[in-house]
């Protein structure tokens, strides 16, 4: 099972460090190769994806991520910020499938920011269109304004653009997994005001003819957010575009505690995948050794389950993570009055030991 590891920057090597840890322990056959990437290949190689790191990624069976980005490099071009090679890997490697599971263990229910009993028993499974949308959507840039009472201002523009294609195979990728849960799809978009998401609504509910057994509700994403907070234990799977998957995720993620729980696989047709946990960077915190590594240890865990079909070894991990959390052991980010506050090394080890 050949891994390319891309630590990264920020916190990002410290949490790796941990996930390779809990992978080492399960004595698997793993080959794992490291590569700069972000900050750290644009200091090593004037880019933040250089073409030695893109290559050990399409040669791989599957990308074990940490995050990108530091406030040091706010000043450089776009084309050369760290997040861009995030971009450029889930382009160059057709990982167009983003899930996001955001579950609430009991344990950490005191944690969330709703009441427990709002967020109680909550599992929800965000499924995130990662190629499209208005992220990768041309033409973009700058220009002067020409006319009306604007004229001879600048102006900056982005295009939200979606093919059928592209909404056809993220809508099968939510329909299966929905048929795997609960049997219930939301689909979300802005299709009152957007042409793009009136298009969206339209594929997925021709793409919904075909799965009979899978309810299908739309709902617009202003609504979904809201929902979100007001009774989050409404929905089981969401499929949603790009930009209002990125948003709605990570509002979810406090749902569960800490954005430092959240796993997530972005997948290929043929279920290769980059895997990474859903927070970034956090540079005011790297070197400290106080970051949560579990998010990205279940990052590792979805890796077995989706790219090397080890469902059993995958629980292992998910149970160990459960076991940690009922012994009362937590980092900063999920600490309340009772528990026991440790480091990432220590909860890192912790899993190992449940193991």
């Amino acid at each position: 099972m050949k891994i390319a590891v891309l630590p990264g920057d920020g916190i990002g090597p410290e949490i790796i460090a941990e996930a390779l840890k809990v992978l080492r322990a399960l004595g698997e056959a793993f080959e794992f190769e490291m590569a700069p990437v972000g900050g750290a290949g644009y200091d090593a190689c004037g880019h933040p994806l250089p073409e030695t790191t893109l290559r050990l990624a399409e040669a791989a069976e599957a990308v074990l991520f940490g995050s990108v980005g530091d406030w040091k490099y706010d000043t450089l071009p776009r084309e050369l910020r760290p997040e861009q090679a995030l971009l450029g890997l889930r382009k160059s490697l057709g990982l167009f499938a983003n899930l996001r599971p955001a579950i609430l263990y009991p344990e950490l229910a005191g944690a969330s920011t709703l009441r427990a009993e709002v967020v109680a028993g909550l599992d929800l499974l965000f499924v995130r269109e990662l190629t499209g949308d208005i992220y990768f959507g041309t033409p973009r840039g700058r220009r002067v304004v020409k006319e009306g009472p604007f004229a001879g201002s600048a102006e900056a523009f982005d295009t939200m653009r979606y093919s059928e294609p592209e909404i056809r195979r993220i809508a099968h990728v939510a329909f299966q997994a929905a048929r795997g849960r609960q049997h219930k799809l939301t689909s979300v978009d802005k299709a009152n005001v957007l042409e793009t998401s009136q298009f969206w609504r339209e594929t997925v509910g021709a793409v919904g003819a075909e799965y009979p057994d899978v309810t299908l509700e739309h709902l617009y994403v202003d609504n979904a957010a809201m929902q979100l907070v007001r009774n989050p234990k409404q929905f089981d799977v969401l499929v949603t575009g790009n930009m209002f998957g990125d948003i709605l995720s990570d509002e979810a993620s406090m749902l569960t505690g800490s954005i430092g729980m959240l796993p997530s696989a972005s997948l290929d047709a043929a279920h290769k995948g980059l895997y990474e946990p859903s927070h970034g960077s956090a540079p005011d915190i790297a070197g400290r050794g106080i970051a949560n590594p579990l998010a990205t240890i279940l990052s590792a865990a979805m890796m077995l389950r989706y790219s090397f079909e080890r469902a059993e070894q995958a629980a292992r991990i998910e149970n160990a993570v459960k076991k940690v959390l009922a012994k009362g052991l937590r980092t900063a980010d999920i600490y309340e009055n009772g528990s026991e506050r440790v480091g990432t090394g220590a909860m890192g080890d912790a899993v190992v030991a449940a193991l």
